[in-house]
């Protein structure tokens, strides 16, 4: 099997207060735009969307079916949300971003993007493998409970970890729920 190395560079501000963390891409045969969270199907921009504008369409460009990737840069860099994911290079064992379906050959530089971002309070991860990935490097013993912290120590910081729902289409929960889970974190961490 092939091995992938990540498309996309980190996405580091260096002002960022949370650092949004997956497990990795799909291929890009899914991609409508090239970065994070690509596939038009995700959710993780209508989320975004439903939380500071109350509309999940807010970055969506319907009529190209894709989304406004320049405004959703903007955004991030204004509010001071950095992005990138767990692993640096995978296999997908049947050709789908699915997390069950990728092995981890190499994960990221977690020490490095948490370096290079001084003003950090909290990590999102969304998604079992990519919190597993975090919290074993980080030898946190205690998992968070979806929509749930636990702080951790790095370097002398206190930073919380967030666990998230997927962002996936494929996990089943309603972009409504995922918003409203996602909400409270965001709240805290970015106002």
């Amino acid at each position: 099997m092939e091995i992938e190395t990540h498309p996309f560079e980190p996405f580091l501000p260096a002002h960022a207060r949370l650092l949004m963390l997956g497990t990795f891409p799909p291929a890009p045969k899914r991609w409508c735009m090239p970065w994070y969270y690509p596939n038009y199907t995700n959710d993780m921009w209508r989320i975004f969307g439903l939380h500071f504008f109350g509309d999940k369409l807010h970055f969506v460009d319907e009529a190209h079916k894709t989304f406004r990737l320049a405004d959703i840069q903007a955004f991030l860099a204004e509010k001071g949300v950095a992005i990138f994911d767990t692993a640096l290079r995978v296999r997908r064992t049947t050709g789908t971003a699915s997390d069950k379906d990728l092995d981890v050959v190499e994960a990221a530089d977690l020490d490095g993007m948490l370096r290079a971002l001084p003003r950090c309070q909290a990590v999102l991860t969304a998604g079992q493998l990519a919190t597993r990935i975090f919290a074993d490097h980080y030898h946190i013993s205690g998992r968070p409970e979806m929509g749930a912290y636990v702080p951790f120590t790095f370097e002398g910081r206190t930073l919380r970890l967030y666990r998230q729902p997927s962002s996936s289409r494929a996990y089943p929960m309603k972009v409504e729920r995922k918003a409203e889970i996602y909400g409270p974190m965001f709240d805290e961490i970015l106002t």
